[in-house]
């Protein structure tokens, strides 16, 4: 066993099987936490500790960060209403933050087909019903201006007494302040703050963004060039206008996507003459696919991944695999490395850049081999 690394001698298939075993455990425990917390705040047993509220309680006394006081209080008042959702929290089926969003929402009569919609959803997931459920007007379309990005001025420095050690200084109310510097680099600027993706309704979105002053300018062209097309100059039918045709030729390029194609499949050559898979064989296993990684896992999960695909033959055309659709599928860089190293070895696949795994001993050859056949097999996935 390696120092400082306890369980690197534990097998994947174990490593596996604990971690799911640790995170039941942990949610159990923290639908537990979150009754202790309901209970004691329904008591009012934080006066008696001398915090002013039960979040005073959690922040000062328990020591959970703010963020972590609001969510639990949250779903601890929720609980009192609903206690079903103490058994979901504790059992998976949902997660502290998509309680405390679905929380504000619930009623009597809608609580059972609201929190069974919610099963096993992710918080954008959540946050997409709720924009069902309660819509909010469209944002209006607007460019404006930013104020100057402004820096941090540069640090005062401190007073130092005969020892050479800082000494506080006085706020100006009189409360004297930290001897610790604080360490600021002059002439740094703020950080632009995240742009933001946001429903609003059943399929409306908010996109915000800070743009460049060149970017600004591309898009008054862009607009200028539209007004046949887009009289009234809206920006989101623009911007949706240039982002198709983006992804058209991009989709083009990466999978051969073509409203005319030169040549249909049954046309195609698909022996193993060269490396180049055929486009109309790309555009077939594209289509198959549904532009999402086939890879299918042992428990009979398919692999979410959209980003970063790749076209994998089944059978390794450096073994003979020919092009044909059905010996290729479309994969993420991930799995297309990982059923790689099935197919060619581990070591073998480090010679060409890739660190083979530490984990001792070999992998659970068995079921991810079972797994390697579950995606031949099956190449749309579930």
């Amino acid at each position: 066993m390696e120092r400082g690394r306890p369980l690197a001698g534990i097998s994947d298939d174990e490593l596996l099987r604990r971690l799911a075993e640790l995170l039941q455990q942990s949610r159990r425990v923290e639908s537990d936490l979150v009754a202790h917390i309901a209970e004691v705040d329904e008591r009012r047993l934080y006066v008696r500790e001398a915090s002013p509220s039960m979040f005073a309680y959690c922040t000062e006394v328990l020591h959970l960060s703010e963020a972590e006081a609001y969510l639990r209080i949250t779903v601890a008042r929720a609980s009192r209403d609903y206690p079903m959702l103490l058994t979901m929290l504790g059992d998976g089926r949902l997660h502290l933050t998509g309680i405390a969003k679905l929380a504000p929402h619930l009623t009597r009569e809608n609580r059972d087909a609201l929190l069974g919609r919610a099963t096993h959803r992710s918080k954008r997931q959540i946050e997409e019903l709720m924009a069902e459920l309660a819509p909010r007007p469209d944002a209006p379309a607007l460019i404006r201006k930013l104020p100057e990005r402004t820096t941090l001025p540069a640090p005062v420095p401190l007073a130092l007494d005969g020892a050479g050690a800082a000494v506080s200084e006085l706020r100006p109310d009189g409360v004297a302040g930290s001897a610790a510097p604080v360490r600021i680099s002059p002439g740094v600027a703020r950080p632009s703050p995240p742009a933001i993706l946001q429903p609003l309704a059943s399929a409306r979105y908010k996109v915000q963004f800070t743009a460049s002053a060149q970017l600004h300018d591309k898009l008054e062209r862009l607009r200028a060039l539209l007004r046949s097309e887009v009289p009234n100059g809206d920006l989101g039918a623009i911007i949706e206008r240039a982002v198709t045709e983006k992804l058209e030729r991009l989709e083009g390029r990466r999978f051969a996507m073509t409203s005319s194609p030169r040549k249909g499949l049954a046309a195609t050559d698909t022996s193993p003459s060269s490396r180049r898979i055929p486009a109309a064989v790309r555009r077939a296993v594209h289509e198959r696919d549904g532009s999402r990684c086939c890879y299918v896992g042992e428990a009979g999960r398919r692999c979410s991944e959209r980003g970063s695909l790749e076209y994998h033959h089944r059978r390794p055309f450096a073994l003979g695999g020919d092009h044909s659709p059905e010996n290729i599928g479309l994969v993420c860089r991930a799995h297309n490395v990982y059923l790689a190293e099935h197919d060619y070895g581990r070591e073998a696949m480090a010679r060409y850049g890739r660190p083979p795994n530490r984990v001792s001993g070999t992998p659970a050859v068995a079921s991810n081999r079972r797994a390697v056949r579950s995606v031949r097999a099956s190449p749309r996935g579930s």
